[in-house]
């Protein structure tokens, strides 16, 4: 059985089918249409829900965290828990929200049909700023789309919505809801089971190892924004699945004196503050990390799981020269990342085998690391190209030199004959165009609908130049700007 609130009322749910995603929860068994379905793989916005969590705080505070999310890319098990606040929820004692009054006032509909997934977005934006900032706006903003109003009136909206807030019936309830989620919390392992499908819910990584040693073929199931595309897009039936969203001990991120331990179930969005501190190019590359909503669920973990040759965290992670801590039973094992991708979505993981944390040493003065992506989007697209660079260099020379691409192999690689026409060498114009030379022999890639593979291989060596002039002229901050 899992549990959830559906804003404030208990939802047990036993023999729901595991496949089904939130949105056809809302629209197909509780007759809440509001949320809409656009493109069913998390592009559009127009399906986006809110989830709230108990989160406490650094004080020891507890309030309620409010997220936005896909809901056609979320699987019912992972409410297990949680609040579920759909649009149909914010209108109150017949008052509009005042997110859905600025919608109005602002003029910010047209046709409607993409409306209630900006109003979703609108009450996760007000719900997490204290006052009106443009660029938070336009990045709650940028997951969701609009075809009619061009989007400047609900620009507008946001600002109205975010200035002067008042508390609304969330805030009046918030005591009674920490006390509805505490009474629910889990206690052990939940479970969906349709007869012919299951999806379990362990909340330990013992648990975790247990469930995954007893069914080695089930899918394990963290944010799902990857995953769900095989029920949504694919039409894949997926029998048995594990969610491994509520074990605390890979959403733990730690720091020690030399190295940032991130557990494998820790969103994206949680990653940014801890991964921007040390390496500031690593937190700007997250903000073009897909859209908001997918931030707040996909994970580290799921980004390096997948072992997509287009994932945007792998090549800044194997520059940096993170590790990751594979579990399986009672049996651990640290593999260096770029050691992990074997070929396309082939890995080095056993059978029943997890990746419980990621291992990402502390940032050091030495260290000149920059990255950069390459899509025809700036915002809520794929990579064509996404590069990252760690070089040490000492008295003009390059002491140490990790290079590592995405979008250019089968896998996130090193671009080790880039790398040895680098080490050793002065920093210089003529060895950076050596080592773009060098490029060459690295990587051969493939032309398809994001670039061509002549356009790959010029871009890869033009982000190699463009290191190499922002680090002779620092005041250029163009780094993680570049698109086709």
């Amino acid at each position: 059985m899992i549990q959830f609130l559906l804003n404030q009322e208990l939802r047990s749910e036993h023999s729901l089918d595991p496949n089904l995603t939130v949105l056809n929860y809302l629209r197909e068994h509780l007759g809440k249409p509001g949320t809409k379905e656009g493109c069913a793989s998390g592009d559009c916005g127009a399906c986006t829900v809110v989830v709230g969590e108990l989160h406490t705080d650094d004080t020891g505070a507890e309030h309620i965290r409010y997220r936005s999310l896909n809901s056609c890319l979320t699987f019912v098990s992972s409410l297990h828990g949680k609040q579920l606040i759909s649009v149909e929820d914010l209108k109150h004692q017949g008052q509009l929200h005042s997110v859905q009054k600025a919608m109005v006032e602002c003029h910010g509909s047209q046709c409607g049909f993409c409306t209630p997934g900006f109003v979703m977005s609108l009450f996760a934006l007000q719900k997490n700023s204290g006052q009106p900032d443009s660029h938070k706006a336009h990045e709650a903003l940028a997951g969701n789309l609009c075809r009619c109003t061009g989007y400047r009136p609900i620009l507008a909206a946001a600002e109205q919505a975010c200035c002067g807030k008042q508390p609304d019936q969330f805030d009046a309830r918030e005591a009674e809801t920490i006390a509805h989620l505490k009474a629910i919390a889990p206690s052990d392992t939940g479970e969906l089971n349709s007869g012919d499908k299951r999806c379990l819910v362990p909340l330990t990584v013992s648990d975790l190892a247990d469930l995954y040693d007893a069914y080695p073929q089930a899918r394990l199931l963290a944010g799902g924004t990857d995953l769900a595309l095989e029920v949504t897009q694919f039409h894949r039936p997926l029998p048995v699945m594990i969610y491994v969203g509520n074990v605390a001990e890979m959403k733990r991120i730690e720091r020690f004196d030399d190295r940032l331990e991130i557990g494998a179930a820790t969103a994206l969005s949680d990653c940014y503050d801890v991964l921007k501190a040390e390496y500031p190019d690593f937190g700007e590359l997250l903000q073009r990390f897909a859209s908001l909503q997918i931030r707040n669920q996909g994970t580290l973990g799921g980004n390096i799981g997948n072992a997509s040759p287009i994932g945007d965290s792998p090549p800044l992670l194997i520059a940096l020269g993170a590790q990751i801590v594979l579990c399986k039973g009672n049996t651990r094992r640290t593999l260096a990342l770029e050691d992990y991708f074997i070929d396309y979505r082939v890995t080095a993981r056993q059978e029943s085998e997890f990746i419980e944390k990621i291992i990402v040493p502390r940032a050091s003065a030495e260290q000149l690391f920059r990255a950069y992506k390459v899509s025809k989007r700036l915002d809520d697209d794929i990579s064509a190209v996404c590069a990252a660079f760690n070089l040490r260099i000492e008295n003009g020379v390059i002491a140490d030199a990790r290079v590592a691409f995405g979008g250019m192999a089968a896998t996130p690689k090193r671009a080790k004959h880039c790398e040895a026409a680098l080490l050793g060498a002065p920093w210089s114009e003529a060895t950076v165009e050596r080592a773009c030379a060098a490029l060459g022999e690295d990587f051969t890639p493939l032309s398809d609908f994001r670039a061509s593979k002549e356009y790959r291989l010029l871009s890869a060596q033009n982000l190699l130049r463009k290191y190499f002039i922002e680090l002779q002229t620092p005041h250029i901050e163009t780094r993680v700007t570049a698109y086709v």
